[in-house]
């Protein structure tokens, strides 16, 4: 009996000790983390190029418009080099701050440092939005440290741009009861659209991919025939999805009627492949990876608002409520991220997990 009454009274201290730590998490304690999965490393790409992810989502060749600005931490000190041996090796044209394409710009003025799992992320997120839209420029903004106050000049920084056209934020953290005052930061000027990563740990809710004045990319898992050729697609079971502690619905979501969001913010908004074993070639300090996470989609669909400067939720969930949604987006129907029944499931129309789906255009 007093076994039992010792194993009672620590359990109860544990959980009142965890429910204390999650009541004292504030935007104070946020560090961002790079949803980012490395299948394999090689001497040469084995993922997916771009001409093939063009193909199978319906992009062009070529295009882009204004700039496309990447939001990162750290000091990745090779990314110029390693953008020309990307380009060079899928035959993009040339991006480098020579010619005026590719700007890199510190937060701070004391020397950032450099970090090795945050250098990949950034040599993704650059590789990938200069390979769907490589007529646009590229402003990689770097943080000093993913603090959330670091994170959030650089945020500041990029949405003062009068040149940018999308806003990319592959990283993201749990949610905190302050979140709502700062969904100003995520407005720009000249109209940029930001996106977010949802998250690569299943089921859950993130920010700042729970902010309402940002595109929460979900991700999915593409199966290739042998010739590379597309096969299918489903939900990837690491995308996170769900609702929002804090942030209420916003009125793009409430007048599609999503089911069970109850009156909260749904997350994500859209899907791109994510899955590190249909992962994408990237290039970074002499190696090639193949990667994966819902970080690979943020950049790219940063990429797609470059090439047709529509990408924005306002029209994605009115082309889903359309009578032709099935030109705008692949609706993934197939595959989960978890045990929590209806909100872990892929389903028709909306779902926790791919949301309105993945993209069949560059126009919306």
């Amino acid at each position: 009996m007093r076994k039992k009454k010792i194993l009672l009274f620590t359990f109860i201290f544990l959980l009142c000790s965890a429910q204390s730590a999650w009541a004292a998490y504030h935007f104070s304690s946020f560090r961002g983390r790079s949803p980012i999965h490395i299948f394999r490393a090689d001497v040469v790409p084995r993922g997916i190029s771009p001409d093939t992810i063009k193909t199978i989502y319906h992009f062009p060749k070529s295009g882009g418009n204004g700039t496309i600005a990447i939001i990162g931490a750290y000091d990745d000190t090779t990314i110029e080099k390693d953008l020309q041996v990307f380009s060079q090796m899928f035959g993009l044209p040339e991006c480098s701050s020579k010619n005026g394409c590719f700007e890199k710009h510190p937060i701070g003025n004391k020397k950032i440092a450099s970090n090795s799992g945050w250098n990949l992320e950034t040599s993704l997120d650059v590789e990938w939005a200069h390979a769907i839209a490589p007529g646009a420029k590229i402003l990689l903004v770097q943080a000093p440290t993913p603090s959330g106050a670091n994170l959030l000049a650089a945020v500041d920084y990029a949405a003062g741009r009068s040149d940018a056209v999308a806003i990319s934020m592959s990283w993201g953290g749990r949610e905190f009861e302050e979140e709502k005052s700062l969904d100003a930061h995520f407005v720009s000027k000249s109209g940029a659209v930001f996106f977010a990563s949802s998250g690569d740990n299943g089921w859950g809710a993130s920010w700042p991919a729970s902010s309402p004045n940002v595109v929460s990319v979900g991700g999915t898992s593409l199966l290739l025939k042998d010739d590379g050729s597309f096969k299918s697609e489903k939900a990837w079971e690491g995308s996170g999805g769900g609702v929002s502690a804090y942030e209420p619905q916003p009125s793009y979501q409430s007048s599609y009627s999503i089911p069970k969001a109850k009156g909260k913010r749904a997350i994500p908004d859209v899907s791109y492949n994510a899955d590190p074993h249909s992962g994408f070639s990237v290039y970074a300090k002499g190696t090639w990876y193949v990667l994966g996470g819902t970080s690979a989609g943020a950049p790219q669909w940063a990429g797609i608002r470059s090439l047709g400067l529509s990408a924005a939720n306002e029209k994605f969930y009115s082309d889903k409520a359309s009578n032709s949604h099935a030109t705008f987006f692949r609706d993934i129907t197939g595959g989960s991220n978890g045990d929590c029944a209806y909100y872990c499931d892929a389903r028709k129309r909306y779902d926790y997990i791919t949301g309105l789906g993945s993209p069949l255009t560059i126009n919306f």
